[in-house]
Formats: C-alpha cells, sequence, structure tokens
C-alpha cells in the first residue's frame, strides 16, 4: 500500500520528507495550453531522473495557477534532480515554450510532517 501524505500524493519512498511546489501564475486563457505543453515536458524531467509530478490547478484564488508537486528524500536530492533537469538542451527548450505562458512563479518546500 503507498503511502499518503496530506497533499494525497504517493510518496515515491517511504523516506520522501521534502514536498517542493512549483507555482505559475499563468497569462489568462492559457491553462489548456500549458496542460497539454506539460504532457511534453513531464518524459524530459522523468529522463533526466526526476520522479513523476502531480498538476493541481485552481478552484479558488487567483485565475489560472497551475501547481507542480514533487517530493523528495531531502534537499540534496532536490538539488541533485533541479541541477540535472537544469542542464538538459531538450527542458531548456522546452521551458522557453512554457514560460511564454507564465507570468509569474514561486517555489515553496516543505518538511512533511505526516
Amino acid at each position: 500500500m503507498p503511502i499518503v501524505h496530506l497533499t494525497g500524493l504517493p510518496r515515491q519512498k517511504e523516506t520522501d520528507m521534502i514536498l517542493v511546489r512549483n507555482i505559475f501564475q499563468l497569462k489568462f486563457g492559457t491553462m489548456k495550453q500549458a496542460l497539454d505543453l506539460w504532457k511534453e515536458g513531464e518524459p524530459i524531467l522523468r529522463a533526466s531522473g526526476q520522479q513523476q509530478s502531480r498538476l493541481l490547478t485552481d478552484i479558488t484564488g487567483e485565475y489560472y495557477t497551475l501547481v507542480m508537486e514533487l517530493t523528495f528524500a531531502n534537499l540534496a536530492e532536490f538539488e541533485r534532480g533541479h541541477t540535472s533537469t537544469g542542464q538538459s538542451e531538450s527542458w531548456k527548450s522546452w521551458y522557453r515554450r512554457f514560460s511564454d505562458l507564465v507570468i509569474s512563479g514561486r517555489r515553496e518546500i516543505f518538511t512533511i510532517a505526516q
């Protein structure tokens, strides 16, 4: 049975203790395009060693908010994955296209308490 933490996202390993949320505020009317583009970007992430992410979209709050959640064993594992992905030419090319849809973004990193 998978271990599920507070967000409902199954941990990849029992030792995952860090939750990372990449939060993107998209341009008006671009959510469908961003989700379709994300389907192209996910395999690039996986090829660079990142685990599968979970996407969330807004129901309330700021319109056109897209959140990507990942869990990691620790901050060092997050940094290794982030560095590996950032060096990928295919990721850089994909991200340029994705960032055209984004107004702003931020990252939140949490310790999973339970």
